[in-house]
């Protein structure tokens, strides 16, 4: 569509247009009535898809010069405050079984894709690597990961549709099916010969959550996040465009998404660390959801017929990374319950991974948590072999 030929056109109108239909998406998932429909479809596939029908009927164009700005600002400013809660320190107290069995999980991740893609190779589309690497990026560690590595590696817009799609419906799935395995603990326990009282040395090893630190945020707080993210956002896309390209898998983007990340953990060692206390992550939250409904303008309604496609490759994809953990659980004499916060971890990242550990195991929420905040720190590097690995069978095998 013509960028004249939308009803908007006006880049502000449009980001206005945008702030409003992300508050519009949270503002329904609060409704009662509305709780069920958004557990199944939740907000982040909301915010990709009401923008996507703006552009389809007309209201917005799928071009304009502010889809371009909030990608090349917001990302990398959402990456860094979101990672400054990446408390390392905690994570390692977790101990060896808890981080070999969230390892495990993504490299089960890493080898599933070229494996999955590899059997459905005939079906899929021209450039489906750029998809996979996409989606890998949810896989491992969130939303934060998925757009990060999207925007690196130059997924086409129009993908997004299916990738999103199946993000949602195979890894919601997923997450069912280690739900409903809960009940067989006892059993799975007992076929590994795991030891529960590493459960106990976990829990105690835990004892200050997350988000008990929380406080208003103040205009001090909020004018710091925006005066540490913006500029060291435009300093390191300025680092970037000095980089080289590498394999047409490391861009001048990707160089910034790399520097970006690398910053988050940094600071998370520092006092600007407090920040996440008034909710430095939320406002990261808030400038992703943004880029998400701005990518979803871009999009092609049309592409989403490709969807049943990239629902068999996420199936088989997950059921490679079950048999990993299935497997090192069984030779590391894992608990059950790391099988499951491991995966989830891994796959559900920080919105579900606590809600598994609870299930499994009461008031051990703050285990997956902090099982997927490692995910999130991590998640870029095995998502970008992932795109390298897909674009190998791609390019040997179709």
């Amino acid at each position: 569509m013509p960028e004249n030929a939308a009803l908007i056109s006006d880049p502000t109108t449009i980001f206005i247009y945008l702030t409003g239909a992300v508050a519009l998406v949270f503002i329904l998932s609060e409704v009662k009535q509305l709780k069920k429909l958004f557990h199944y479809m939740p907000p982040v596939i909301w915010a990709y898809f009401l923008p996507m029908i703006s552009t389809s009927i007309g209201i917005l164009p799928d071009s304009s010069p502010v889809y371009s700005w909030i990608t090349r600002y917001l990302l990398p400013f959402s990456l860094i405050l979101m990672l400054l809660s990446a408390n390392l320190p905690e994570i390692i107290k977790l101990g060896k079984t808890a981080l070999t069995m969230m390892l495990a999980g993504t490299f089960g991740i890493v080898i599933g894709a070229p494996i999955a893609l590899a059997l459905f190779l005939k079906w899929t589309p021209e450039g489906i690597w750029k998809g996979l690497g996409m989606l890998s990026g949810s896989w491992i560690g969130g939303t934060a990961n998925m757009m990060a590595i999207a925007e690196g590696i130059g997924t086409p817009a129009a993908m997004y549709g299916p990738v999103i799609v199946v993000d949602t419906v195979v890894g919601y799935g997923w997450m069912g099916v280690i739900i409903a395995l809960s009940s067989f603990q006892a059993k799975f326990d007992k076929w590994t010969g795991a030891d529960r009282t590493i459960l106990d040395k976990v829990r105690d090893n835990l004892k200050k959550v997350q988000d008990s630190r929380s406080r208003p945020i103040t205009l001090r707080d909020l004018s710091l996040m925006l005066g540490l993210g913006f500029p060291a956002t435009y300093f390191f896309l300025r680092l970037g465009d000095l980089l080289p390209n590498i394999g047409g898998i490391v861009s001048s983007f990707t160089w910034t998404v790399i520097f970006a990340s690398l910053f988050g953990v940094a600071l998370s060692f520092t006092k600007v660390s407090r920040l996440e206390d008034a909710g430095a992550s939320k406002i990261g939250y808030m400038a992703l959801y943004l880029l998400l409904a701005s990518v979803g303008a871009r999009a092609d309604l049309g592409l989403i017929l490709d969807a049943p496609v990239f629902v068999g490759i996420g199936i088989v994809w997950l059921m490679v990374h079950g048999a990993v953990l299935l497997g090192v659980a069984k030779l590391i004499k894992a608990p059950m319950f790391f099988f499951a916060t491991g995966s989830q971890a891994n796959v559900g990242g920080t919105a579900s991974a606590p809600i598994v550990a609870e299930v499994y195991s009461r008031s051990m929420a703050p285990v997956g948590l902090m099982m997927a905040i490692l995910g999130n720190i991590i998640g870029v590097y095995p998502g970008l072999l992932v795109a390298w690995l897909c674009r190998m069978v791609e390019t040997t095998l179709r």
